[in-house]
């Protein structure tokens, strides 16, 4: 594993790029999943994960096939949002995203389409248990979710409802306008409250070569300054590390503040990246890095228990 420090100049900027990013931007739901899908499809080639990621990718591909076809999200009040945006808090209330009466059906409709894929035996009997839930337990583990407070004895099942969660929550996070929203606080998501996935560097018109934070529930992205631990804010002891022979697109921004890290992609070189899947298909990474001392500073819904 190769290690380095801050860089010591600016990535080049186009000549008549604005360096001006937006603050956010809300997922796109016509292409979320399916460029989600066909990115896992596209590393799992040849790679030691290739099962597990092609069977996320039939994960993502169930979630693409419904997420357009559901019952409208109930949109925060504007009274609640006006408040979230003069106190710095997110604009969608977490707690309330498991109350409403469509997440239920979101989820239901996601478990109905995951018991097409092909699956090994162990995620079929953890699909079939939490397909016979509750309505009430399905509601308390998408809370534990949220929370990102998984039992250790029901990862797998619980696996199942993050990918439920996450159309949920996409869709309620699409429904806001970007430019309304408003920092909260380091990685911490400005729609939903929740902790990054991963970091990319894009190469967006507008905003090349800029930072965004990508939320591991909602996917909302937000500016994030540079070489500053999306943990704890320093910008001091920050180094980064990436695998040998990589092709340095995927580095791990380490913390020595507080020991944690998060992955930073550059999507700017590599503009299929996904955080999500390129978190999944670099595992390598994190277990060179937690064998530095280094902790899991974001969450993988797929990476459940990691």
């Amino acid at each position: 594993m190769s290690q380095s420090g801050p860089p010591t100049f600016a990535d080049p900027v186009p000549i008549g790029e604005v360096t001006a990013p937006p603050f956010a931007r809300v997922p796109d739901l016509d292409t979320l999943f399916r460029n989600r899908a066909a990115r896992l499809r596209q590393v799992a080639h040849g790679h030691a994960l290739a099962p597990y990621l092609d069977f996320v990718a039939g994960l993502a591909e169930a979630q693409d096939g419904i997420c357009r076809d559901l019952p409208a999200p109930m949109p925060p009040a504007a009274d609640a949002l006006s408040r979230a945006r003069e106190f710095g808090m997110p604009a969608l209330d977490r707690a309330a995203l498991t109350q409403q009466e469509d997440c239920l059906v979101t989820l239901r409709r996601f478990l109905t389409a995951a018991a097409t894929l092909p699956m090994p035996d162990p995620a079929r009997a953890a699909l079939a248990t939490v397909t016979a839930a509750q309505d009430e337990t399905l509601l308390a583990m998408a809370a534990d979710v949220l929370d990102s407070a998984i039992p250790f004895e029901s990862v797998a099942e619980h696996g199942f409802i993050a990918a439920g969660m996450q159309v949920h929550a996409a869709r309620a996070a699409a429904m806001l306008d970007a430019t309304k929203l408003v920092p909260v606080g380091d990685g911490v998501c400005p729609s939903c409250g929740g902790p990054p996935v991963a970091s990319l560097v894009v190469g967006w018109e507008g905003a090349h070569g800029a930072r965004f934070c990508c939320c591991a529930i909602c996917a909302t992205l937000w500016n994030y300054v540079r070489i500053r631990c999306t943990a704890c804010g320093s910008t001091k002891g920050i180094t980064y590390r990436e695998l040998d022979g990589s092709d340095g697109n995927v580095k791990a921004e380490c913390c020595r503040e507080c020991n944690t890290y998060l992955k930073i992609m550059y999507q700017v070189k590599g503009g299929a990246l996904d955080p999500v899947a390129d978190d999944l298909a670099t595992t390598a990474l994190d277990i060179l890095v937690t064998e530095e001392g280094f902790r899991r500073g974001g969450v993988n819904p797929f990476l459940i228990g990691y």
